[in-house]
């Protein structure tokens, strides 16, 4: 172990080599499972971090290790200064990348390619315009279908995320692979996750196994291809045979991907998170504002961090409404 990478390896020998920035808590969509009904107390603008601090942080993060930043939110296109954190992100030696709702992505076309971004996450739950605009309160889906489309046209490899609730939007599975006959995409399936505020419960998830029977369903097992997982991949990845694009899921509550986990979060308000449902946090901000090192601090959380699923290692664990509502609500951690 290099002195480099040292402070970013926990006890269980894992690398964290990918932070995930969070660039703001505010959102142009309310999407259920992510913002509670009744919206979240935002942290006041001085709390949150300036693009100066994200670069200053993200630099400290990749001197130790890390080659991947992804910037989410919230939206992180609605903050006014994003060309600038991006051109400043994009000096640092990273695989540079965005999860967006695509809304108003379409503007910023020119932005991203000037910034080397060529991968980006678009979330999208259904493909029928009403149950988007039930499950987001906005009508924008053809908005956002659009800025898909362009996004594939403009040579951006793009992912769509689809957080699947049972008795919504489970009987659009197929639909979604279909997505991928002609489309050169790649439709990530993900169990629904409990937060604070977004009403989880176990019976309206929907599993691997239930994905992939209703896959079987509706194509032989000749046809539906397991493709090779990258290192330290959150899904299991798949395609149809003869399909441009292919479909993953991922199973962040069933079966869990903690052994290889290289990810860190960092808040928009500057808290670190260790893992996406530990309910722990460890403030950056405060002490770079004093002029404090950080990287004692950076070192204790990831030293800190649990085997598995912060903690909530057993699926009795995870069904504790006290365990998972001490964490925050999707919105203000970041996608």
């Amino acid at each position: 172990m290099t002195k480099d990478n040292g402070i970013l390896q926990d006890a269980f020998n894992r690398k964290h080599t990918y932070l995930r920035i969070s660039l703001t808590e505010r959102c142009n969509l309310r999407c259920s499972y992510c913002m509670p009904e009744n919206g979240i107390q935002l942290s006041p603008k001085s709390h949150l971090m300036t693009y100066e601090e994200i670069f200053n942080i993200a630099k400290i993060f990749v001197k130790h290790g890390v080659s991947k930043i992804r910037l989410t939110g919230g939206e992180p296109l609605i903050r006014k200064d994003i060309p600038v954190i991006l051109e400043k992100l994009s000096s640092l030696p990273v695989e540079l990348s965005i999860t967006s709702n695509a809304i108003i992505i379409d503007k910023f076309i020119n932005t991203l390619k000037a910034n080397g971004i060529k991968s980006l996450n678009i979330s999208l739950d259904s493909l029928n315009p009403e149950k988007f605009k039930q499950i987001t309160r906005r009508d924008q889906f053809e908005k956002v279908y659009h800025n898909i489309l362009l996004l594939i046209k403009e040579g951006f490899k793009v992912k769509i995320n689809v957080v699947l609730i049972k008795g919504f939007n489970d009987n659009e599975i197929v639909d979604f692979i279909n997505l991928t006959k002609e489309l050169p995409i790649t439709v990530r399936f993900i169990e629904f996750m409990p937060f604070d505020g977004n009403k989880w419960d176990i019976a309206k998830m929907i599993s691997f196994k239930t994905i992939i029977e209703c896959a079987n369903n509706m194509f032989t097992e000749s046809q539906i291809q397991r493709i090779q997982d990258a290192p330290n991949d959150t899904s299991k990845n798949f395609k149809v045979k003869g399909f441009k694009g292919s479909f993953a899921i991922i199973t962040s509550v069933t079966n869990p991907f903690c052994d290889s986990c290289n990810r860190l979060r960092l808040t928009a308000n500057g808290q670190l998170k260790n893992c996406l449902f530990s309910a722990s946090e460890s403030d950056l901000l405060t002490p770079l504002r004093q002029g404090k090192p950080i990287e004692s601090i950076i070192e204790k959380a990831v030293t800190a961090k649990f085997k598995m699923r912060g903690g909530m290692d057993t699926l009795e664990k995870l069904q504790n409404p006290e365990l998972h509502n001490n964490n925050r609500s999707m919105i203000s951690i970041g996608g």
